[in-house]
């Protein structure tokens, strides 16, 4: 058996919103402060691939025991919570896409949060009749949802587990106790103060703060004793222990004392979670098949959109990186994004065409909309027989996400994205974690002209993501690749360029990730800032896009299996993500 190989990155994120809600377009993303060149890992056996060193290496450790993919994506969480807990964590919700190879079966695990029962489409309507600030709502207890992702863990692994449940929260429940270093990127996110609302309550004040109120210095041992005691709870008892008794009364305590923007959720909104098992969709592209989420999460149906609009607009194969392949990109993403405006959201409640939009005869004639000569400018969504007329959503969504990806030794396979919204979510903590704010992912306003939006506000509804685990397949039904990425609504586009170049050429899965981003959310063209994508600038503008340079940190996480059967790994060079396997 080969020595596991550390794959390590170091970056540093911070997000700059802009205070108004509705500008969704102006909302900066997390910006970098450093790159670190990646070398991929060959793995004959199992892989992991996380955000975090130490998460990484709690995944790994369960598979080296013998456990499956299922069982090393409870310790990840569970370490991410600790180590990561600006981005992702059991007071949070995600998505994953599960591959049993033995069956041969894809499973889709929605973990997303719930709005409460009591909650309807004035959540974010103030006194006045107009939508809340989208920075007043996000802080406090009005935006947290109901947690999911542990719920959603319990589910996946009362079906694929091999390994008990009390046993993959000993590596987080050990270093919460022991402590961790706080890591270049969390220092960096404390002291840009990336969540203005981080020092508003005491606990999390108190935790990330220096008595004197300084950020956390970076290499500081950082222990979390609370956390350890809510693990062993949840290692004991089961999720049941996180969703009632003690554990509940704390959370619904920590939304209520924010008196200044208090929530809706109730302990009776936590004990009547459920987990819901999905029906992945998948779509041929080329010689393969890939797959992505369903709704509640856009992203699976707006980045097959994407690919598949390239592929049938292409009028040959074009020079990964050129001037006509981003060109191609940006026009595919504003006719997908404007579809994802106006159709998506949770299918439990709404009517989501997804068949309609995915229809490759649709799908031709809307490619025939792009001109690799000229931008297109603002695309209108396309017009679908038998729809209701609806108005499009324009909810923004921050990107404090985590993905990550996992296979084992039987072949069985994981892309999991955890998030909890914004960074560090609403800035509430109970029993060690931070809580969500993934309610301001609905649209603040519920019509627009007398049209409903489909992602307003209802009670027990899931707020629509951009989450875009996917999972890919050749012909033989043999999986081939894993990935994913946070990062919002840009999460779609660095998915779908990256998905797009590894099966469209010859590059690997981490030349891809090393290439420079260019977004377009039927808006503005983004330029990764710091690259070579600024070379497009003039090209780009000169054929009619807006453009704004500005730093495009993902988080892209995967792994591409080789013709010899090897699993190759590919770590995002702009983050601290580490890969491991054998």
């Amino acid at each position: 058996m080969r020595r596991p190989i550390l794959s390590v990155i170091l970056g540093t994120l911070t997000l700059l919103p802009t205070l108004l809600f509705a500008v969704n377009e102006d909302l900066a993303p997390e910006s970098a402060t450093g790159t670190l060149q990646q070398k991929s890992i060959e793995a004959q056996h199992q892989l992991v691939v996380t955000a975090h060193p130490l998460a990484t290496q709690a995944g790994y450790r369960v598979l080296q025991q013998g456990g499956s993919a299922a069982d090393a994506a409870v310790a990840i969480q569970a370490m991410l919570t600790l180590v990561e807990p600006q981005s992702s964590g059991i007071g949070g919700g995600a998505f994953m896409l599960y591959w049993d190879n033995t069956s041969k079966q894809l499973k889709a695990f929605d973990g997303r949060e719930t709005a409460p029962a009591s909650a309807d489409e004035n959540l974010f309507i103030t006194n006045e009749g107009k939508p809340m600030r989208w920075w007043d709502a996000m802080v406090g207890g009005r935006s947290v949802g109901t947690p999911g992702v542990l719920a959603m863990l319990e589910k996946s692994h009362k079906q694929y587990g091999k390994s008990s449940w009390s046993s993959l929260f000993e590596d987080a429940i050990e270093t919460s106790e022991s402590g961790f270093q706080v890591s270049p990127r969390l220092h960096q996110l404390l002291s840009s103060k990336i969540n203005p609302g981080l020092g508003k309550y005491p606990q999390a004040r108190n935790y990330f703060f220096t008595p004197e109120g300084e950020p956390l210095p970076e290499g500081h041992q950082l222990t979390n004793p609370e956390l350890a005691k809510s693990l062993r709870h949840i290692a004991k008892s089961g999720a049941a222990a996180f969703y009632q008794g003690e554990l509940s009364k704390k959370i619904i305590d920590a939304v209520k004392q924010a008196t200044d923007n208090p929530g809706k959720l109730q302990q009776s909104d936590l004990k009547n979670y459920q987990a819901i098992e999905r029906q992945a969709i998948c779509r041929p592209f080329r010689e393969y098949r890939v797959c992505g989420f369903p709704p509640p999460t856009s992203g699976g149906i707006t980045t097959l959109q994407i690919i598949k609009l390239m592929e049938l607009a292409e009028p040959k194969q074009l020079q990964p990186t050129s001037i006509e392949f981003y060109q191609l990109f940006t026009q595919a993403s504003r006719l997908a994004y404007a579809d994802r405006a106006r159709y998506l959201a949770d299918s439990d409640f709404v009517d989501v065409p997804m068949d309609q939009l995915l229809n490759e005869n649709y799908l031709r004639q809307r490619s025939k909309l792009i001109n690799l000569s000229k931008d297109m400018g603002k695309a209108s969504p396309g017009e679908l027989p038998d729809r209701l007329s609806r108005a499009d959503d324009r909810s923004p969504e921050l990107p404090s996400t985590s993905h990550f990806v996992i296979v084992d030794r039987w072949g069985n396979a994981v892309s999991m994205t955890s998030s909890i919204e914004m960074a560090f979510g609403s800035t509430l903590m109970a029993g060690g974690f931070l809580l969500n704010n993934q309610l301001t992912d609905f649209s603040f306003i519920a019509e627009q002209e007398g049209k409903p939006v489909a992602n307003r506000v209802q009670p027990g509804k899931r707020p629509r993501s951009s989450m875009s685990p996917i999972m890919v397949f050749d012909r033989n039904n043999q999986l081939v690749a894993a990935l994913g990425s946070p990062g919002g609504s840009r999460i779609i586009s660095y998915v779908a360029k990256n998905l797009y170049l590894k099966l469209s050429s010859d590059m690997s899965l981490q030349q891809a990730f090393n290439t420079p981003h260019v977004v377009n959310r039927n808006g503005v063209t983004e330029l990764e800032a710091g690259t070579t994508a600024e070379q497009l600038a003039q090209p780009l503008s000169a054929i009619g896009h807006d453009l704004k340079i500005r730093d495009l940190n993902s988080g892209l996480h995967g792994f591409f299996r080789q013709a010899d059967g090897a699993w190759k790994s590919a770590v995002d060079p702009r983050r601290e993500g580490t890969a491991l396997g054998d």
